[in-house]
């Protein structure tokens, strides 16, 4: 590999690592941030669903951005607007906090839609393989971020602020070792909205869109509610913290190898199906038997659900033809995705309150988690968009 390869693919993989920093280095630190600002639990939780919902409204701003400076000029825009906006979140006062949340919520959103463009761009016959690198990056990331600022708190002796500032030092290695790229020779942007258009009349982007919203939204419920499930089961807080942070690392497994397998078939439906069938089993190991083996539950479903991700942004790469499609159908979908996303724990937390329990919650997980399945073969069939 050349030096100038070699600094392609960690540019690539420094952006992906921070494109869930920001949004997984609020929970730990989230009853200090409360306790100072003096918000409510409502309050607390609203800044990570500000984030959720700007990652579901300005995905679409991708598209019309890589059309006018191109797809590394993006990535490059989103990477110093991100250092914008977690700065912006540290600072005093609760209107700073939020627009903080929202402007870095934008810049992931751009972002993530960017990226499945530029590993088609730079990689158009390693796309399986590079979708594995930079989807386990964004893994890592967030595992890192949680796991890390509690930590970094007591070791620096910085309150939230100062250690929630200091999520912008990766956002800002990542765009200079970018910038070379993004401000050398670009590809002619794609002029028009034809792109977009073509993707919003095609079936295909409505089986991916949806493949896309139930996949991260059976993500985020458990995301959301896992650590409350095993705690009401009688299992410690610290303990569900470790298992918890045990999905998370199993995900890498599934978002390494699902890709790099799948990427060399024609059809991924069969590997959708395996993922799914892990992520269901995982669900039901939750519902039935949550504390026997709880640490089995959690491999299978971060498996399953790391390889369900990796497997869309991967037939997103794949079913459009060109890096303009692919910003266009991954904005479409990963638009749509986000918004359903935000709006699942919520649901499944009315269900609990209504129910009682954790059984009619699951099993609506578990609905979601078979039409996700469906979803998916119809969306992993070699068809392509337009």
């Amino acid at each position: 590999m050349s030096l100038r390869s070699a600094l392609l693919v960690a540019g690539i993989v420094l952006a992906a690592l921070n494109l869930r920093p920001a949004l997984a280095g609020v929970s730990p630190l989230l009853d200090e941030i409360m306790k100072d600002v003096g918000l409510t639990p409502a309050g607390g939780g609203a800044i990570t669903t500000v984030m959720v919902v700007c990652l579901g409204v300005f995905g679409p701003v991708a598209p019309l951005l890589a059309r006018r400076v191109g797809l590394d000029r993006t990535l490059l825009a989103g990477l110093l607007v991100l250092a914008l906006g977690i700065v912006l979140r540290s600072l005093d006062g609760v209107v700073a906090l939020y627009a903080g949340a929202a402007v870095a919520g934008t810049a992931i959103a751009v972002m993530n839609v960017a990226m499945p463009g530029v590993v088609k761009q730079h990689f158009p016959t390693k796309v399986g393989a590079y979708t594995g690198v930079y989807v386990s990056a964004l893994v890592i990331g967030a595992a890192t971020a949680s796991a890390a600022v509690i930590p970094l708190e007591h070791a620096t002796g910085y309150g939230w602020r100062g250690v929630s500032a200091l999520l912008a030092i990766p956002a800002v290695l990542a765009a200079l070792l970018w910038a070379p790229q993004a401000f050398g020779r670009q590809p002619s942007p794609a002029n028009g909205p034809r792109p977009f258009r073509a993707m919003l009349r095609s079936k295909v982007t409505l089986k991916i869109t949806v493949f896309m919203g139930l996949q991260s939204l059976t993500f985020y419920i458990m995301l959301a509610w896992l650590p409350t499930i095993f705690q009401e089961s009688g299992v410690s807080a610290e303990q569900a913290g470790y298992l918890l942070s045990l999905s998370s690392l199993a995900q890498v497994v599934g978002t390494l190898g699902a890709p790099v397998h799948a990427g060399r078939r024609a059809s991924q439906a069969p590997h959708v199906v395996v993922a799914a069938v892990l992520t269901i089993a995982g669900y039901l190991g939750m519902l039935l038997v949550p504390t026997t083996v709880p640490w089995l539950w959690m491999i299978v479903l971060g498996v399953g659900q790391g390889a369900s991700l990796a497997l869309v942004l991967l037939i997103i790469t794949l079913r459009a033809p060109d890096p303009s499609s692919v910003t266009a159908l991954s904005a479409i979908a990963q638009s749509a995705g986000y918004v359903l996303a935000a709006v699942g724990p919520l649901v499944i937390g009315v269900l609990r309150q209504e129910s009682g329990g954790w059984t009619v919650p699951l099993l609506a997980g578990l609905a979601c988690c078979l039409v996700q399945t469906v979803a998916g073969w119809m969306a992993g069939r070699p068809v392509r968009v337009g």
